[in-house]
């Protein structure tokens, strides 16, 4: 059974619909946004009979997902009905664009070349519209300001402006307004007596009529108007057609789905924004990684299985929201007291923004004896660096997010087998030399892992690297060995620039390291601060550095030895062995160029 229908009604059909709101938007759809050139080029090509394409609408009686209506702009309110037959899913600035000119009445507000708000009236002049050339007859559609003032070219090439705000004035300059094209026959009766029957006036008047009146009269556009169509199918064309060719997204679907109910969720959602953006590790969430969670929460709690896929969120009510929403805001609250406790204070150091998803639905469903408990905490800390360093979450499907969710709470209470994210996280040996910036999960994870299992402390004030520490002192990842040093030496800029010869320490220690060699800087530190040599070395041990071969300038040493000390970091958060690939790092390197 076919689920369209194709039909081609006049184009004034269309508008006069439209303008007594049998035809009306689905309120998600976005504000109506073409200039004065486009609507001047969209009026030359109906009455130059070029196709303007299709329109595409739906039977709201036939579909099982509601929507909020609004009317087309510029259609007076106190004329139209307010439950729709028809709703305009794709044509919508062309069908605004030609009622506004055509039907409405009133200036049409549109924007100039500059992208400035302004008022025009459209006028079709005669002369140029009866001429067989395109050219002339795509320059015959002229736009005046809100006061009817238009400046035309006079036949010696100067400028003429011109007051077109009386019929009178169009009279005399055979100037037709756009807006009498459906109900033309007063201005013409007015025309021919302006002008005492001339016969020129006359057959001119007669020549636009035939060339221009009835084409526009006559003018068909094709209709396709889906009808008992799924709202998944739905979703699919919103995915393909809409206004400016911008995907809508899922929230913005639901938010239209949801006014149908009378619930604002974009007002909702702006409050919650506002109160989680406080917390800076949340300031990349976005409104549909709200949604997410709380449906993750919603099905895991109401439904045989769980899932957050696009179709599962569209098919959330009112009352499911409200449910859950507040108990979804705890739970990315708690999300940021957990990563907080990882020593990931900020967006751009979390490994993964996705991985936040199921991890504050989960937080939303354990109650808070659960979370505090020290068993528990230790298993979502090891489900957590798992999808770090198994760089699960490289690809936020929604799979992924609804077997943990289905998964990760029940294992975490002794009900259930481990979840795939732990059970199958694996880490590679030689991954390490991969890691070279801050783009990649496992790179920000070892960089939080430092700060969180070792405790580093910055090699000049001597400080743990808290909370405080980190937005005062600016600490970010910085090389150990100086990358000049590394490159006067003939090092492998591919092994000098990995994660294995970078750690977190302060801007300013950073500075005080510049090009010098680690032993020079190490005994320059201690002398300026004042830190024994035995200091020294707890503080070179949190980073998991060794002293000895930093002292003697070893970088192969040195870079083995922590390699090795990196891995058995990443073992103890993955709670599994990390998979050997060579023995030797410095001879492994070139593989990973």
């Amino acid at each position: 059974m076919s689920r369209f229908d194709i039909s081609q009604p006049f184009l004034s059909k269309i508008l006069n619909d439209i303008g007594t709101g049998k035809i009306q938007l689905p309120d998600f759809q976005r504000g109506w946004v073409w200039d004065d050139d486009r609507i001047r080029s969209l009026i030359a090509s109906v009455f130059q009979e070029f196709p303007i394409g299709s329109v595409l609408t739906l039977d709201p009686t036939g579909s099982d997902m509601r929507f909020k209506p609004r009317l087309v702009e510029g259609v007076n309110s106190n004329n139209a009905k307010k439950e729709p037959d028809t709703f305009i899913l794709d044509g919508q600035q062309r069908l605004t664009a030609l009622y506004q000119a055509l039907m409405s009445g009133t200036a049409v507000s549109t924007r100039n070349a500059r992208g400035r708000d302004i008022l025009r009236h459209y006028y079709l002049d005669m002369m140029k519209s009866c001429v067989n050339n395109d050219t002339d007859r795509e320059q015959a559609i002229l736009s005046s300001d809100e006061e009817h003032t238009i400046q035309i070219e006079t036949p010696d090439g100067n400028t003429q402006i011109i007051d077109l705000s009386s019929n009178r004035e169009q009279y005399a300059n055979n100037m037709f307004p756009v807006n009498k094209l459906f109900n033309d026959a007063d201005w013409r009766q007015g025309y021919n007596k302006h002008w005492s029957n001339n016969q020129d006036k006359i057959d001119l008047l007669f020549k636009f009529e035939e060339k221009i009146i009835q084409t526009f009269k006559q003018y068909c556009i094709p209709v396709i108007e889906l009808s008992e169509v799924p709202r998944e199918a739905i979703c699919k064309v919103f995915e393909k057609v809409n206004t400016g060719g911008v995907t809508l997204t899922v929230f913005e679907l639901l938010t239209a789905s949801l006014a149908a109910e009378d619930f604002q969720l974009r007002e909702d959602w702006e409050i919650r924004e506002e109160r989680l953006k406080e917390h800076s590790v949340l300031k990349n969430l976005e409104n549909v990684n709200f949604l997410q969670a709380l449906t993750l929460l919603y099905t895991k709690t109401c439904k045989p299985s769980v899932s957050c896929k696009r179709d599962t969120i569209l098919r959330l009510t009112r009352s499911n929201y409200e449910e859950y929403a507040d108990r979804v805001a705890e739970g990315f609250i708690e999300a940021v007291r957990f990563l907080h406790e990882q020593k990931i204070f900020d967006a751009q150091d979390l490994p993964y923004n996705g991985q936040l998803v199921p991890l504050a639905a989960i937080l939303a469903e354990l109650n808070n004896m659960e979370r505090n408990n020290l068993e528990v905490r230790q298993k979502l800390t090891r489900w957590y660096w798992c999808g770090v360093f198994g760089e699960m979450y490289s690809a936020s499907t929604d799979t992924r997010f609804a077997n943990d969710m289905s998964k990760v709470s029940d294992w975490i209470r002794g009900s259930a087998e481990e979840p795939r994210t732990v059970r199958e996280a694996n880490f590679h040996e030689n991954r390490l030399l991969e890691l070279r910036t801050r783009s990649s999960a496992p790179y920000k994870g070892i960089y939080a892992l430092l700060m969180h299992k070792e405790g580093c402390k910055d090699f000049c004030t001597r400080q743990s690297v808290e909370f405080q520490t980190y937005f005062d002192d600016n600490i970010d990842i910085h090389h150990i060995f100086p990358r000049s040093w590394c490159k006067d030496q003939g090092i492998d800029r591919n092994v000098y620039d990995s994660i294995i010869n970078k750690t977190a320490i302060s801007s300013r220690t950073n500075r005080r390291i510049g090009s010098k060699p680690p032993s020079q800087c190490l005994q320059e530190i201690e002398e300026d601060t004042g830190i024994y040599t035995s200091k020294m070395d707890e503080i070179l041990d949190s980073h998991l550095i060794c002293p000895d071969f930093l002292r003697k300038d070893d970088f192969e040493e040195f870079f083995n030895a922590r390699k090795e000390a990196l891995i058995e970091a990443i073992e103890r958060v993955m709670g599994k062995k990390v998979s050997r690939e060579s023995n030797d790092a410095m001879d492994s390197s070139d593989e990973t160029v």
